[in-house]
């Protein structure tokens, strides 16, 4: 046993030394080269598509077709939703064995390995190469369209493909915080964009509205999110010296543009919730699987872009002193407002008991927003007629 620990320790070893050299189609077939090495028979990759609906073989070599596997009839999808292992027999060939792959907390696919038997050191092992592929995944995803390519289903609008070139991870998150965000029409995005960051002990959230559905809403919103990036990359400034640069960046290069927004700071260590909201629904506090009515109702601000770079305009910062087990959401009027074909609206207690019922059921973040979305969009008949975004912060400090 000791033995082949160790054989299996040397083929790892030299499988992390490998994997940075080759292209990315090639990474599939590198891990099956070193398959039976570490006491395996087969291993597939699968990539989670932008809609988050299907999972997407990785072929080895580009002249094979790649296949398709559903999020929620598949064990290899359960595994995607659950973010755990998913283990059963197969007649004939051994045991498959369904490994989530994961950036972080972000879900980014799964690994599928097969085997005739799997015991502890084998599983380690398994566990091991899920991890190296996620870290390969993720490095060359930066220098290569290969894995965008394979994710996608139909022709992504260029609003849509200048958003997500800007957007963060959908999901991050430490023992401290997660925050986890989703947004629709995948394809077809006008002016809502999302932005989360942790730095010097502090997670900073961002949701923006930018009016219109077109690629000037687009193009409104990335620099608003630069705006925000901008001050916080270089000077670290305070809530009001980010909220003031975007907003005077609106006013220089979009003057006849707004964005609806709200900008938070939660330090993690205390959890002191602080927020500038500009014009933007009212995010929500979930506490103890109840919506805490008005908890963080405030009088109204402008949206950026309305003038208060001109006039010297002071921007409010509003605060909050959260429990552990607290939970914020943001989110853009397209959620609630969503309306089906009669007209009905989906409304915000629909939104919010959806949520409760999911935390309450135990799925995680990104999971819950995942059905929700989904649950929208069969609302609207599979057609948005304007972006819904949300955002979800859970402060767990307690959490180890």
């Amino acid at each position: 046993m000791q033995r082949r620990a160790e054989e299996g320790q040397g083929t790892l070893a030299l499988l992390t030394e490998e994997m940075h050299k080759v292209a990315p189609d090639r990474l599939p077939g590198l891990f099956n080269q070193h398959a039976s090495d570490l006491g395996l028979e087969e291993i597939t990759v699968y990539l989670a598509d932008v809609r988050q609906d299907t999972l997407v073989s990785m072929p080895e070599g580009a002249q094979r077709p790649s296949h398709r596997l559903s999020v929620e009839r598949s064990d290899a999808g359960r595994a995607y939703r659950t973010g755990r292992a998913e283990t059963h027999e197969n007649r004939g060939s051994g045991l498959q064995l369904w490994l989530p792959l994961l950036d972080g907390v972000e879900r980014i696919g799964v690994l599928g390995v097969r085997a005739q038997s799997l015991d502890k050191p084998t599983l380690r092992i398994c566990r091991v190469l899920a991890s190296l592929m996620s870290l390969a995944v993720v490095s060359k995803t930066h220098y290569s369209d290969t894995f965008s390519r394979l994710q996608r289903s139909a022709k992504m609008r260029l609003s849509a493909e200048m958003v997500w070139a800007y957007l963060p991870p959908r999901t991050m998150g430490t023992d401290q915080v997660t925050s986890s965000a989703v947004l629709e029409p995948a394809y077809d995005l006008g002016g809502d964009a999302f932005d989360h960051s942790l730095i010097d002990g502090d997670l900073h959230a961002t949701i923006l509205d930018a009016m219109g559905h077109d690629l000037l809403s687009g193009l409104t919103s990335t620099v608003a999110m630069a705006g925000c990036r901008q001050v916080r990359r270089s000077d670290g400034g305070e809530l009001r010296d980010i909220v003031a640069n975007a907003d005077g960046e609106l006013e220089r290069w979009f003057p006849e543009r707004q964005v609806t927004a709200v900008f938070a700071h939660l330090q993690l260590a205390s959890g002191m919730l602080t927020w500038i909201n500009c014009g933007h629904p009212t995010p929500l506090l979930l506490r103890d699987q109840n919506v805490v009515p008005q908890a963080l109702e405030r009088p109204s601000q402008l949206p950026l872009g309305m003038g208060s770079a001109d006039t010297h305009h002071t921007w409010r910062v509003d605060d909050l002193q959260l429990e552990p087990g607290d939970r914020i959401l943001l989110f853009s009027d397209g959620v609630p407002d969503a309306r089906s074909p009669s007209g009905e609206r989906f409304g915000e207690e629909r939104f919010t008991d959806f949520i409760i019922r999911a935390i309450a059921a135990g799925e995680p973040a990104p999971e819950a927003l995942r059905r929700l979305v989904n649950d929208i969009l069969t609302h609207q008949q599979g057609h948005l007629s304007d972006d819904a975004t949300i955002l979800l912060i859970e402060w767990h400090p307690t959490r180890g």
